[in-house]
């Protein structure tokens, strides 16, 4: 029983401290930039040994690396979980609710905007950074899922539905960027209806 709640305290112990690593990183990256950040800051905030952080992380750039996917993973899954509790049958209205509610999120946080910049897919490809520091991914519906479900169901024929929703994220990540802080080629609102006409001729059935 002992040797029980020692490992339940050493496991919440670990967790811990890994999340206030990465929570004072981003708080110090968002703040002062990556470059002007250094690991000595982190851990001196985080209030941990040096010794610690290389236990979790090679660097401060895999820590980085390791916080973009698991914002960019937590904007998909808050939409999803948006997606639940609203009832939209059509698959393409689904995949434009999902990203109209990450382009919402980003748009309302640009300091998130800045920070995850324009790789936006991480979240949903990084699967090496995704299941070593989230262990909950596998248990959760993901837009990986629910696209690839979606295709199937839907009978649509796409050479790799994979290819496409990554093409699909990359687009809305990179042009989205720019339209959100520099209104290039329109503002936000006004870019949306041509976005979201190439999602839905990207998804069509296909004779």
């Amino acid at each position: 029983m002992i040797r029980i709640v020692m490992v339940i305290i050493m496991k919440y112990d670990k967790e811990d401290k890994e999340n206030r690593l990465l929570n004072t990183a981003f708080k110090l990256f968002t703040e002062k930039g990556i470059k002007d950040t250094s690991i000595q800051e982190i851990v001196d905030n985080a209030n941990v040994a040096k010794g610690t952080f290389y236990l979790y992380f090679k660097d401060k750039y895999e820590i980085r690396d390791i916080l973009i996917a698991k914002k960019s993973e937590k904007l998909f899954s808050d939409a999803l979980s948006s997606l639940r509790k609203n009832y939209i049958k059509n698959f393409s209205d689904q995949i434009i609710y999902i990203i109209n509610y990450v382009i919402d999120e980003l748009t309302k946080a640009p300091i998130l905007l800045n920070f995850i910049s324009k790789n936006l897919s991480w979240g949903v490809y990084n699967k090496t950074l995704i299941k070593l520091y989230d262990k909950k991914q596998d248990k959760q519906e993901t837009i990986h899922n629910l696209f690839t479900n979606g295709i199937k169901e839907n009978d649509i024929q796409l050479k790799n539905p994979d290819v496409t929703l990554f093409m699909i994220i990359e687009l809305v990540s990179s042009t989205c960027f720019n339209s959100i802080l520099y209104k290039d080629p329109l503002p936000i609102e006004e870019y949306k209806p041509y976005l979201y006409d190439t999602i839905r001729g990207m998804i069509s059935k296909r004779d």
